[in-house]
């Protein structure tokens, strides 16, 4: 085993788990850049959509530090009892034209996971090549189909494989392999069925400002469309994360390229399933950058997200923007009138405007009604079946 024991006691490895983007222990707010965490802490139970903090260990578990990992040499696994099976899991890496970085990716990630998994997404180079000679398990997809496809490719394999966890990051160089454990931590602790490393916890990653503006405004709609509103992630665009068997078992849902992070949270939530973060670095100093123009990214993500919020909740989604819309145009058909009535003066403009504001509104505002009627609808029939 080359990395026994990282999230317990007396290895100094344990990250701080963050919910919604807060630690529930001051002392998680002395982990260092690298996720390092005081001695002595371990996780407790939790329940609902977010997992909890870190609380310590008594004394004569501290004091076996990490002997109580057991387990065989190739398997890196968690445990938090003495003398419990450890818990392989396995590494799914999408890779696109990263002939020149997956090797390196692949023989970092075989320190920390059982098996590594590299889908090979229609590559025009020896991606596929390299990371077999690496010693990874590749799936090589005939024609690029986008990061969703390959994921789902991934999460299928390890599930046939009979994994319990898995951890996800991305192809390309941008992920550290090294906090592999960070972000594995809570979901083999049976603390997560999702865990999403964060680039903005602890302001440990450097990301340009023009990223970090598009990440918020991502972030802040996905947040938007998740049902209830009960988990508020801080980056919902990050590929490193981590997702349990649970989780595995209940990836239901329909997505097409750089959507899949998002969708994943909405479902996750939708379901109940445990969501956290943890913190993570990232460097944007790779060969090939990003493989797609990060406007058109952008926008093509954020098109996706609101599709979902129109359809989860219409009512905010026309309702509120159809109030607003009609309350104005109303208002510009009592200024016109008032204008008429006292300098007997009638603003055609004026009142052509307003009552296309107020029809418009008030179709949005029905049309929200409707839809948010339907909605409960489908979720009552679904809760029945």
């Amino acid at each position: 085993m080359k990395d026994p024991g990282f999230f317990l006691a007396g290895n100094g490895n344990s990250p701080p788990i963050h919910a919604n983007g807060r630690s529930n222990d001051t002392a998680g707010r002395a982990a260092d850049a690298r996720g390092k965490q005081p001695a002595g802490y371990a996780p407790s139970p939790s329940s609902g959509h977010l997992s909890g903090g870190w609380t310590p260990l008594p004394e004569e578990i501290r004091s076996s530090g990490g002997a109580l990992m057991g387990g065989s040499s190739g398997v890196t696994g968690v445990s938090a009892i003495p003398g419990a099976e450890p818990c392989p899991f396995a590494v799914v890496a999408p890779a696109y034209n990263e002939a020149l970085v997956i090797g390196s990716i692949v023989l970092q990630a075989k320190r920390h996971a059982d098996r590594v998994i590299v889908v090979d997404d229609g590559s025009l180079d020896r991606t596929a090549e390299t990371a077999r000679l690496a010693g990874a398990d590749v799936i090589r997809l005939p024609e690029n189909g986008g990061k969703a496809k390959a994921m789902m490719a991934g999460f299928a394999r390890a599930r046939e494989l009979g994994y319990d966890a898995v951890v996800m990051l991305d192809g390309d160089g941008q992920h550290d392999p090294g906090e592999i454990p960070i972000v594995a931590a809570p979901v083999l602790a049976g603390e997560a069925d999702l865990v999403i490393g964060s680039r903005f916890l602890d302001t440990r990653a450097e990301i340009p400002a023009y990223r970090r503006a598009g990440q918020v405004v991502l972030t802040g709609f996905t947040n938007l469309s998740v049902d209830g509103g009960g988990f508020a992630t801080t980056d919902s665009q990050s590929g490193f994360r981590a997702l349990s068997r649970r989780a595995l078992e209940n990836l239901t849902f329909a997505s097409e390229g750089y959507n899949i992070e998002s969708d994943m949270i909405a479902h996750f939530a939708s379901l109940n399933l445990r969501v956290t973060e943890v913190p993570i670095s990232v460097t944007y100093d790779v060969p090939h950058k990003h493989k797609k123009n990060p406007i058109s990214h952008g926008f093509g993500v954020l098109a996706r997200i609101v599709g979902l919020i129109g359809y989860k909740r219409p009512l905010l989604f026309f309702g509120i923007p159809g109030g607003v819309i009609a309350l104005f145009g109303f208002a510009l058909e009592i200024y016109t009138f008032s204008e008429f009535y006292r300098i007997n003066q009638f603003h055609y403009v004026i009142f052509t405007l307003g009552i296309t504001a107020l029809i418009l509104g008030l179709l949005l505002v029905s049309s929200g009604l409707i839809l948010n009627f339907l909605a409960s609808m489908i979720e009552r029939r679904a809760g029945e079946t």
